[in-house]
């Protein structure tokens, strides 16, 4: 399943959405959506954006939407380097495989793909390029790629030139990424094992289906049905909605899938 058809089997059953906040989507029809799909990881922290979205705004009132150059030293540079620890520079695409073939472009040998809370990659520092999808709440796909310094790939097909507004927000969600890192650990996860894990195998707060593929799609719409919206693609994970009360999936647990 699509995330476009996913959306529209939330439509069909509870009207368009109405407000997004926290982990949930509130509908047309007052129904409240735990969503565990976040936009494939973008409104992880959650879809108000936190100050992310309050910086957007500020630069909108001042008219930072073109494309021309608003700063010297890019924030957005001294974010990324910051999160995985040592000097890079950062530059925007629109798919992973864009951002890691100028990555290679670059010369860059170990090209890491970023998850938050992934015990695996908690030392980024080794890695010459890192793949980045912006904590920030935003339809279109961005990917942010960062380049160990002094290793500045020249402009390559592909990349992206963004509004001063945009990397702004994006830059900001990256230091909301960094303050939260340590705040959201096992405790914070595992208290839904005891319903999440009949369906998925959990690690750290990603979910991967333990349901048969071809019975995914399926499933995807018995959880709609429950009031859960999750990953519509077999491939990648949901997450786990923290701060959720558990309470949240009482549907699914008195109505329980079966293949």
């Amino acid at each position: 399943m699509t995330k476009d058809q996913l959306y529209k089997e939330i439509y069909e059953r509870y009207g368009f959405i109405t407000r997004a906040r926290g982990c949930f989507l509130y509908t047309h029809k007052s129904q409240r959506l735990t969503d565990m799909f976040q936009e494939n990881g973008k409104a992880i922290l959650g879809w108000d954006g936190k100050n992310a979205a309050t910086m957007f705004k500020n630069m909108m009132n001042k008219g930072l939407t073109g494309s021309f150059i608003c700063e010297d030293k890019p924030r957005i540079d001294k974010a990324v380097s910051e999160l995985i620890g040592k000097e890079c520079h950062a530059s925007f695409y629109y798919t992973k495989s864009d951002a890691v073939k100028a990555a290679v472009s670059a010369g860059a040998k170990n090209i890491v793909s970023y998850k938050p809370w992934n015990k695996e990659q908690e030392d980024l520092s080794g890695a010459d390029a890192v793949v980045i999808i912006p904590p920030f709440p935003w339809g279109e796909d961005i990917v942010i790629l960062a380049i160990a310094a002094p290793g500045v790939p020249e402009p390559v097909e592909g990349q992206l030139t963004i509004p001063f507004t945009l990397q702004t927000a994006l830059t900001r969600a990256i230091y909301n990424l960094i303050a939260e890192l340590p705040l959201r650990t096992e405790k914070d996860w595992f208290i839904y094992d005891t319903i999440l894990t009949k369906y998925w195998e959990r690690k750290g707060p990603y979910l991967y289906p333990k349901i048969s593929e071809n019975k995914y799609d399926e499933f995807v719409k018995h959880c709609l049905d429950c009031n859960i919206v999750i990953n519509p693609s077999y491939n990648e994970p949901s997450i786990v909605p923290f701060g959720a009360d558990k309470g949240v999936f009482t549907k699914l647990k008195n109505n329980p899938y079966e293949e």
